[in-house]
């Protein structure tokens, strides 16, 4: 018989949220902490920190493993950058994290609004630090550069799984195409530093995850955050496997050889989670 997995539970105690739900409520925002139902988000919203959603909160692609709404959105809300910068005063935060639904119907895919965003932050006294989770853009180099010509402090776009789970789990996505928005990224600006995540547990096998991680690797890409995929309802694609801690030491040991520069590997990892871990190993 295999040895049953048990891992420490988030308790999320709802009046220690109060606070930065009131904010993103006051200011017209949404979380991807909320919306994606993250595990994390007692923490992070004790701490008063979050990850904002912006372009609405409904996605036009149907990845399976996703909490967030899927569907046709609304037009998006021209005043999301300026309201992203009263919750950030508000809250009083200094890593903020910005990413975005999907919006394969706009025609930048948002990307518009990701340069505003930062723009406005990086404005903002006392200097802010910024990370930008991207989608991909369907690939559009013009897109990509509207992003990384405002020089956010990261950008992060997450593979998400293996390739042979994209047809099941990302439909809508490439694996290539994710890769080329990475490596676009440091075409642009080499100077630029890049992340990407992903999660374990979806029915991949050892060595196509390092096989993931040698293709991310290759792109450049600077940080990389390994997870534990968690079903945000008996709705969605189901978990095929619990996670070892063995195994999230291991992938950490390998992706250090391959040259990434910080590695977060672990049962609660998601690629916003203590964000700013990534950046202080550089100082």
């Amino acid at each position: 018989m295999h040895k049953k997995l048990t891992f420490p539970k988030k308790k999320i105690k709802f009046s220690e949220t109060v606070a930065t739900k009131n904010a993103l409520r006051e200011f017209h925002l949404h979380s991807v902490c909320e919306e994606s139902r993250c595990p994390n988000i007692g923490e992070c919203f004790r701490n008063k920190t979050a990850t904002f959603l912006i372009l609405g909160e409904t996605c036009t692609r149907n990845c399976s493993f996703c909490g967030i709404k899927k569907g046709s959105p609304g037009p998006p809300d021209f005043d999301e950058p300026s309201n992203v910068v009263k919750a950030v005063k508000n809250l009083g935060i200094l890593y903020v994290i910005v990413t975005s639904v999907t919006r394969d119907d706009l025609s930048d895919g948002g990307a518009s609004f990701f340069a505003k965003t930062v723009e406005l932050v990086k404005n903002m006294a006392p200097v802010r630090k910024i990370e930008v989770l991207i989608p991909d853009f369907l690939g559009d180099e013009k897109s990509i550069r509207t992003v990384t010509e405002t020089m956010p402090d990261v950008i992060s776009h997450n593979i998400e799984t293996v390739p042979s789970l994209y047809p099941l789990v990302r439909s809508m996505a490439d694996y290539r195409r994710s890769l080329g928005v990475l490596s676009g990224i440091k075409k642009i600006n080499g100077r630029q530093l890049t992340k990407s995540g992903i999660m374990l547990g979806l029915g991949e096998n050892k060595q196509e995850v390092l096989n993931t991680m040698k293709d991310i690797a290759a792109t450049g890409c600077d940080f990389l955050s390994i997870g534990q995929y968690l079903a945000p309802s008996k709705k969605h694609y189901r978990v095929a496997r619990h996670t070892p801690a063995e195994d999230f030491i291991f992938y950490k040991e390998k992706g250090v050889e391959m040259g990434f520069k910080h590695i977060e590997s672990g049962y609660y990892v998601r690629s916003s989670y203590n964000a700013h871990n990534y950046l202080e190993t550089l100082v």
